[in-house]
């Protein structure tokens, strides 16, 4: 059991000083009696509301966001916009995070939760979580770029990267540029922009597409987010 002040801060209707002052003007009613008491421990049947309205309790919030260039995969920034600033006021619940980082220049699906479990189980090493990116290439990947993925890149400062899926999507040799997808099991710094820079290449553009069971709902604009569906949270375990 919450108690009451706990309750209203997690649903994010202010902080605990905050909420404790709605409760004490006598705002906020349990099982549709006014309860002026902070402390008040609250039951899974009980019904809370302030104001009159419901405030169903929800421990865990899950979003999938279209990241657009420009904002920061971080909760919070003293000079940048970070990518809780895309989200609505109401929206902005407590331990609410990016599971994992996209740059500043690359846009594409983007998890936010406080669910801090189900980040481990998609960002930890032993899972394996597979991630998807198309990315615009400075270069034409072909075959041998595709085998070299496959077998596992090294990078310029010695590190050994596990096995990569290349698919190459389109080919400009006049323009000696390439389209590409990249699938990846591996989640280092700037790792997809230094594999090709490991094959003389450059990205130019890159957008993530999947991560795991996620994939990024194609109505979405650069900027726009919405809840994850019960179908998508029961493939992650949710």
């Amino acid at each position: 059991m919450l108690r009451l002040d706990k309750y209203l801060a997690d649903m994010n209707q202010g902080t605990r000083s905050q909420v404790k002052e709605l409760i004490k003007a006598g705002q906020v009613t349990v099982n549709g009696q006014v309860c002026r008491t902070a402390k008040q421990k609250i039951k899974d049947q009980d019904t809370v509301a302030v104001n009159g309205q419901e405030i169903g309790y929800q421990k865990f919030h899950y979003f999938m966001l279209h990241k657009p260039k420009g904002v920061l995969s971080a909760t919070e920034d003293a000079r940048q916009k970070t990518v809780l600033d895309l989200l609505k006021p109401a929206d902005r619940y407590r331990g609410l995070a990016p599971v994992g980082r996209l740059d500043k220049d690359t846009t594409g699906l983007l998890l936010l939760t406080n669910d801090g479990q189900l980040n481990h189980e998609l960002l930890a090493p032993e899972f394996h979580v597979a991630k998807s990116y198309w990315a615009k290439i400075a270069g034409v990947a072909d075959e041998n770029t595709a085998a070299h993925f496959q077998a596992g890149i090294s990078l310029r400062d010695g590190s050994q990267l596990k096995p990569a899926k290349l698919e190459i999507l389109k080919q400009d040799f006049d323009q000696d540029q390439s389209e590409v997808l990249v699938t990846i099991t591996e989640g280092k710094y700037h790792q997809v922009k230094r594999m090709f820079a490991s094959q003389g290449m450059k990205v130019t553009e890159l957008k993530r597409l999947t991560m795991g069971t996620l994939t990024l709902d194609a109505s979405l604009q650069p900027g726009q987010y919405r809840e994850l569906t019960r179908q998508e949270l029961a493939a992650l375990g949710r």
